[in-house]
């Protein structure tokens, strides 16, 4: 009976667990583009502590687009992660072009 109980337990804890969103975040070059208040891009919600940006939401579509739209507005950085995936060195250099 214990055991049921504790797979019961699991099982309803498991989709909250995976349903977690992926980060998504980036890091300006120049800390002073960052915007002082949050900013709508592609429908994800950009909010900047300093050189760190942090959002919610957004549109689906490639981590290297949306990094592009992002720069677009904010400048060129240093790190770019959307929704989970991480942007490689030689991708920040095409997003920052």
């Amino acid at each position: 009976m214990r055991a049921l109980l504790i797979a019961a337990a699991l099982f309803a804890a498991a989709p909250a667990v995976a349903q977690a969103p992926a980060a998504t975040s980036l890091t300006l070059a120049d800390a002073a583009s960052a915007p002082a208040r949050a900013t709508i891009i592609d429908g994800a919600r950009w909010s900047c502590e300093g050189a760190t940006c942090t959002a919610s939401g957004g549109t689906p579509q490639p981590a290297t687009r949306a990094c592009r739209r992002v720069v677009q507005k904010f400048g060129p950085v240093t790190a770019f992660s959307y929704k989970g995936v991480e942007l490689s060195a030689d991708e920040l250099a095409v997003c920052n072009a």
